[in-house]
């Protein structure tokens, strides 16, 4: 029977599988082209008078297991109609599809009757548990001691996780210290030297390399007992540490067309597991040197970035998009502060499968900065089991922080509205240059408007509690 409970589709929600793009949400999906709610109710209407049997047993905070049995009437129906679904398809020699008689469909073809019995009973009798039971599972459930039989009544556990009750302490009248940060000149003459940096041409230079030189070498480097790797033409600023420092350090001094080998060690964090702490051996051959040339901060250097006028305009323009993300900046780290002293008064647990979506949420996200940049993620060796440890603890803290949040909006009733929302969709499109009705329609077939929702509905208690949090500097 577990071999039989193991080839259910039962969706692909939950937390069996890193990489999902999405933050933690309410429930999971049994099938993509219906809802949970739309399925309950159809299988309300159709099972009701059958009887379905559901006893809950609560095994931890945030843990159910449903023992669930379905009477033999019922079992014998979704049998007969899979008998019927099967002859249409069934062929053998001597007959056409379809015309193959009843006592030979089940002779020949008993395991796929049995498959799609099991395939489209078992999920509608839990649907109709949970309609009966109104529990809202965060993901899939894992079931187990499945006994179908045809002619007898279908019983089986279903565990499942559910979002865990929080009992508010008091949640007004937090007390804060967050002293706004502001913007300084330095950090406005910083900005203008990074768009100077972007700006850098490279010119070929006659000599040794120096700190700030782009240098293209070629190498090959073999890992203490691993073949080695070789890479022609492989450029990097020298200093800036985007290579092993053995390597950093050899080029320096070198003149082109020279060789140099150097031992190494691999960092003992390295992304590749088999190359980290190991020693080995770098053969450089440097080919060519280039140095670099940083444009003057004058007004044709603000013309070749647009529409600046002179460099004045320029600054000026720097210094309100640096005002416009400090602020942003402050509000997020008083909203930080709040939420910490929130969650200081408040012990609950977090259910283990929103905590494994926000990982997978947090590693889409890493991916995704992945190929913006140009790179593959999927050439990248990940170390997973070691990703998720280290991002655990962060994962545990948001979703900490969402339920309790979620928790305060419920009880203050700061639930947005759809006009709130269709402002919110106006931003976006204004913002992607797209229409209203356009986002609106990518959003719901991605599923992000419950996702924008969810984040109204945070903003929303965040709001709240910062109008009533004492603050001090």
């Amino acid at each position: 029977m577990a071999e039989l409970a193991d080839a259910l589709d039962l969706g692909s929600g939950g937390p069996k599988a890193l990489g999902g793009s999405t933050p933690p949400s309410r429930t999971s999906s049994l099938d993509r082209d219906r809802t949970p709610r739309d399925d309950a109710a159809r299988m309300v209407s159709e099972h009701t008078e059958a009887g379905v049997k559901v006893d809950i047993e609560t095994l931890e905070a945030c843990k159910r297991r449903l023992s669930v049995e379905a009477p033999s009437e019922v079992v014998l129906q979704a049998w007969e109609a899979a008998y019927g679904r099967v002859q249409k398809q069934a062929r053998l020699p001597g007959f056409r599809k379809g015309h193959v008689p009843r006592t030979l469909v089940k002779l020949h073809f008993a395991d796929d009757v049995r498959r799609e019995v099991a395939q489209r009973l078992i999920p509608d009798v839990y649907r109709q548990a949970l309609a009966q039971t109104q529990l809202e599972p965060l993901a899939d459930p894992d079931l187990d001691d499945v006994k179908l039989e045809e002619g007898a009544p279908l019983t089986f556990t279903a565990t499942v996780e559910v979002r865990p009750r929080i009992a508010l302490n008091e949640y007004t009248g937090l007390a804060v210290r967050h002293a706004p940060a502001a913007l300084t000149d330095a950090q406005v003459a910083e900005a203008l030297e990074r768009m100077r940096e972007s700006q850098a041409e490279f010119r070929a230079v006659d000599r040794a390399p120096m700190a700030g030189d782009l240098v293209i070498i070629d190498y090959t480097l073999t890992p203490e007992g691993l073949p080695p790797a070789q890479e022609t033409g492989y450029g990097f600023v020298v200093g800036d540490g985007a290579v092993m420092p053995e390597i950093d350090q050899a080029v320096v001094g070198m003149t082109a067309a020279s060789e140099r080998e150097v031992a190494v060690r691999f960092a003992a964090d390295h992304r590749r597991e088999d190359l980290r702490g190991k020693a080995g051996v770098a053969r450089v051959r440097l080919v060519e040197v280039k140095e670099k040339i940083l444009p003057a901060l004058d007004d044709e250097f603000a013309r070749s970035l647009g529409d600046y006028a002179t460099m004045a305009v320029l600054t000026d323009a720097v210094r309100r998009q640096l005002e416009q993300e400090r602020e942003e900046d402050n509000r997020r780290a008083l909203e930080d502060a709040v939420a910490d002293a929130l969650l200081a008064r408040h012990e609950f647990p977090v259910p283990e499968a929103m905590v494994m979506r926000q990982v997978a949420h947090v590693i889409e996200q890493m991916r995704e900065r992945m190929r913006r940049q140009g790179v593959d993620p999927d050439r990248v060796r990940w170390d997973y089991n070691k990703l998720a440890a280290e991002l655990r603890p962060g994962a545990e803290k948001a979703v900490r922080r969402l339920l309790l949040l979620d928790a305060v909006a419920e009880a203050e009733g700061l639930a947005p509205g759809d006009a709130d929302v269709e402002r919110e969709i106006e931003t976006v499109a204004a913002r992607s240059e797209r229409s209203p009705a356009a986002i609106r329609g990518m959003m719901e077939k991605s599923g992000e408007l419950e996702g924008l929702r969810l984040r109204l509905r945070e903003k929303r208690a965040l709001d709240f509690l910062i109008q009533h949090t004492a603050i001090t500097a």
